[in-house]
């Protein structure tokens, strides 16, 4: 089968990665075991940056996109067939693997996860990985301990995909949960997902002692840097935080106070190359815990051709909940 369609390329231009639309075909894409016929896919933070510049690729020419759901066409792995319904998250699409904006993307068949029979396409495009992301914090979390009676759980970006995503599955479990957002105008929003209380962005990305009041029993924390720190001082004795982001940037200017004499823990979470069963796990809960009306009330659908539109919006902040990527207008 050879057919040629549009796709978002990211190309080395100048020594820079430079993303555009470029007509392409199926003999181009990568000879991997399964062909998809991609539906939707989404906007994440990381494809914000892939988008305007940021160094996110590492091996071009290459198509961007991290998450797809779509159908498969040709499969040489027994385990898939023609016809079967599938997602992807993550193993480095739109970084050293090609992605998914465009109508056919070649996976490996070990990439695979069936769709859940609780979700549509377009449904699991609106979770993505930001939602299967929120789900392995709300997991970790829970793995370790953290149950509905100890006391507050803070989310930080909570206007964005991952923190609107914890939200809804942590108030649906019935935690008391806490938002962090610098949008005010985002409150009613973030009520209706399940938030009980706000707490401004600013009190957070402000340098503080490395000791501070107890606050909060856990966190889901995808902002990383000095929100990361602050956040860390004022857990609670034997809390915990489930960090997976770096929307504030990379570093961690903390103390080890907290966790030498609180006995707080940072779980990290990676959804890039989580194990299959961790991914399998995300999603049988996904399907059984996430109510599907936050989940629509979260989430906006654009076409394709919007894409270089939205990508700096979401770098801004300016993205509220969850963005599904009509790949085929």
């Amino acid at each position: 089968m050879t057919e040629t369609f549009r796709a978002v390329m990211i190309e080395e231009v100048d020594g820079k990665p430079k993303a555009a639309f470029k007509t392409i075909s199926t003999a181009d894409l990568p000879p991997h075991d399964v062909l998809v016929e991609v539906a939707y896919s989404t906007l994440n933070y990381k494809d914000g940056l892939a988008l305007t510049g940021g160094r996110i690729a590492r091996k071009m020419p290459l198509v961007a996109g991290i998450d797809l759901a779509g159908t498969v066409v040709e499969s040489a792995n027994p385990e898939f067939k023609p016809g079967d319904k599938v997602i992807v998250n993550g193993y480095g699409l739109s970084e050293t693997q090609w992605g998914a904006y465009g109508r056919f993307a070649r996976m490996k068949s070990e990439w695979l996860v069936r769709l859940p029979d609780a979700f549509t396409m377009q449904e699991a495009m609106a979770i993505g990985t930001a939602g299967y992301t929120a789900m392995l914090c709300v997991q970790a979390l829970e793995d370790a301990g953290l149950t509905k009676d100890d006391g507050e759980v803070l989310v930080t970006g909570a206007a964005g995909g991952v923190g609107s995503v914890a939200i809804a599955l942590l108030a649906q479990k019935g935690y008391r949960v806490i938002a962090a957002t610098g949008r005010p105008e985002t409150h009613d929003y973030l009520t209706s997902l399940g938030a009980s209380g706000f707490i401004p962005r600013e009190e957070l990305n402000q340098k503080g002692p490395p000791m501070a009041k107890e606050r909060w029993i856990a966190a889901v924390d995808s902002v990383g840097s000095q929100t990361l720190a602050t956040v860390l001082s004022q857990i609670k004795y034997g809390g915990w935080v489930a960090a997976c982001g770096l929307a504030g940037g990379t570093d961690l200017p903390a103390s080890v106070f907290p966790f030498i004499l609180r006995n707080v823990s940072l779980l990290g979470v990676d959804s890039v190359m989580a194990p299959m069963h961790k991914r399998k796990r995300a999603w049988w809960q996904l399907a059984k815990d996430l109510p599907k009306d936050k989940l629509a009330a979260m989430t906006e659908l654009h076409p394709l051709s919007n894409i270089f539109d939205l990508a700096p919006k979401i770098i801004a902040g300016q993205i509220r909940g969850r963005v599904v990527i009509d790949v085929n207008a």
